[in-house]
């Protein structure tokens, strides 16, 4: 199976790439980056400090994702629909981990799974997973007595806030209750605000250092607090879950499918 790697000199694009290369069954095909970039005809094999593999990053994103089997992409929402367009018309599925998609982006994007495969998730850690299973399951039990407040924390050169993941927790916990997190979500407080909404989901968003992602779902009731939370030390976590979804994606029919597919959580 071969795999491509959009964005491939970014962070996430680095680990990427390693996590292809040292899994068994797959193949790195290439690897591109925005053109003018630096790192444009460099070795794949020299960004993850690896042996050279003859391949090169290169600037031209449709000749790799049309020899390729499933493409990577955890670039920006506008880089991703293009990269979504250019999948469909090839017939190559894509593996999306871009986050801060606007609600207009996401009906695009979810549009090109009428003819193709895309497996989009906010995180694709096993355990960020489970973690929204548990925060739909737990919200519909607790009912609104329990506040839920979301807490997450990465580090500072994150561009987006709150996270994916925090919204998609949210999204789990709106689903929970039978609301729709538009309707009940707090994103900013500041200066006198007044007493907290009853039924409210609330996001506070903390950036610094190194951190590479913590997220927290707090229910808050009078006299006890129920926490979940899922704390990631090293992005590999998330390179292994998107290359597991990649191989998976080689049996599915077209569609739109999560990481939740993905790992076959109800």
């Amino acid at each position: 199976m071969k795999i491509g790697i959009v964005g491939v000199a970014g962070r996430m694009g680095r680990m990427l790439a390693a996590e292809v290369l040292a899994t068994k069954g797959v193949e790195l095909s290439g690897g591109t980056e925005a053109p003018g970039s630096e790192f444009v005809g460099v070795d794949l094999g020299t960004l993850v400090a690896a042996a050279d593999t003859g391949l090169v990053v290169t600037d031209r994103a449709e000749a790799v994702i049309e020899t390729t089997d499933v493409i990577i992409d955890f670039t920006a929402p506008k880089v991703t629909l293009v990269h979504a367009e250019l999948a469909a018309r090839h017939g190559t599925a894509i593996v999306v981990g871009t986050t801060g998609f606007s609600a207009e982006q996401l009906t695009e994007l979810c549009k090109f799974g009428d003819g193709n495969v895309i497996v989009h998730a906010a995180n694709f850690s096993v355990g960020v997973n489970l973690l929204l299973g548990l925060t739909e399951q737990a919200a519909s039990i607790l009912d609104e007595d329990y506040d839920i407040e979301i807490v997450e924390m990465h580090h500072r050169h994150k561009v987006d806030a709150p996270s994916g993941t925090a919204l998609a927790l949210g999204e789990a916990a709106a689903t929970g209750r039978e609301v729709n997190l538009d309707d009940v979500s707090t994103r900013v407080r500041d200066g006198i605000t007044g007493p907290r909404p009853s039924g409210n989901i609330g996001f506070a968003t903390l950036r610094g250092g190194g951190v590479v992602g913590e997220h927290t779902v707090m229910f808050a009731a009078d006299g006890e607090r129920f926490e979940l939370t899922h704390k990631a030390a090293d992005r590999g976590v998330f390179a292994a879950g998107a290359v597991r979804a990649a191989k998976w994606t080689t049996s599915q029919a077209p569609g739109y499918y999560s990481m939740r597919d993905v790992l076959g959580f109800v």
